[in-house]
């Protein structure tokens, strides 16, 4: 009895750096920091889609892609470096020309600390802050992550407030952004469910632009050495505070897309 009881102890312990970051959503970060010492590589895919005639971007396509690699500093305290990239495409129906371009967009340190632990409280809280930098732009976001498990479900909320510096870092726009996520797991492998996500610009924090609402389904898989999650979120309702450049008036497609599509994939070390 005492093997077999040392064995599944050495066995949950073998699993837990493999197992303890796996997500379960894409937009939403869950309360959970990597074990001290473990590393994980993630790759993020996402793809922003349909735009329309009125604002110029007919076919709109803009791929963003992001590689990392996280490490556990503590068993509170995870950092995450980034390089990104993105390329965009779309036709410009005036003058009937096609525009597409590859971006490097910089280098971004993501840091997490677990401030209360949600397997000791009835409620997880993470504090967020990720620096980016490519030259002459600059962004600072910051997030309040909060969540729990209750038996087979899961939920996650993150607070969202990012400044973005552009054109040599003399132009500056605010950003604020909630996301809700809710899973539920089928078995040990899989677990599905629904993110949610509205997103507002705020240019020179001088007027509230716009904003986007987003719903959709997500689904995850995780094994003991790899993990992936994939949301589909169509936009459900958006609004230009300052007009009507995209002559919709449910939809936000100046700034905003029809439909968000994330893909994030890890493997631990």
């Amino acid at each position: 009895m005492k093997r077999t009881i040392l064995a599944g102890l050495l066995g949950c312990v073998l699993c837990l750096p493999a197992l303890a970051n796996e997500r379960l959503f894409t937009y939403s970060y869950e309360p959970e920091t990597m074990p001290q010492g473990a590393f994980e590589f993630e790759q993020w895919l996402t793809l922003r889609t349909q735009r329309n005639k009125a604002v110029g971007q007919q076919n709109y396509n803009k791929w963003e892609i992001r590689e990392s690699l996280e490490y556990g500093v503590t068993d509170r305290y995870t950092v995450e470096g980034y390089f990104n990239f993105s390329q965009a495409s779309f036709r410009d129906p005036a003058t009937a020309t096609d525009s597409s371009s590859f971006h490097f967009d910089g280098i971004s340190i993501e840091n997490r600390y677990l401030v209360l632990n949600p397997a000791e409280h009835a409620v997880g809280l993470t504090l967020y802050l990720e620096p980016t930098f490519s030259g002459d732009e600059a962004e600072i976001e910051q997030k309040i992550i909060i969540g729990q498990r209750h038996g087979q479900w899961k939920w996650a909320f993150n607070l969202t407030h990012a400044t973005e510096f552009e054109n040599n870092l003399h132009d500056v726009e605010g950003e604020l952004e909630e996301t809700f996520g809710l899973a539920y797991n089928l078995n040990k492998r899989w677990a599905v469910g629904f993110e949610f996500r509205n997103h507002n610009e705020l240019p020179e924090y001088k007027e509230w632009e716009n904003t986007a609402f987003y719903l959709g389904p997500v689904v995850s898989y995780r094994n003991e050495k790899w993990w992936a999650a994939l949301t589909v979120m169509p936009q459900i309702y958006g609004a230009n505070f300052s007009g009507d450049p995209d002559l919709n008036h449910h939809l936000e497609l100046e700034g905003h897309e029809k439909l968000n599509v994330r893909m994030v994939f890890g493997i631990s070390f």
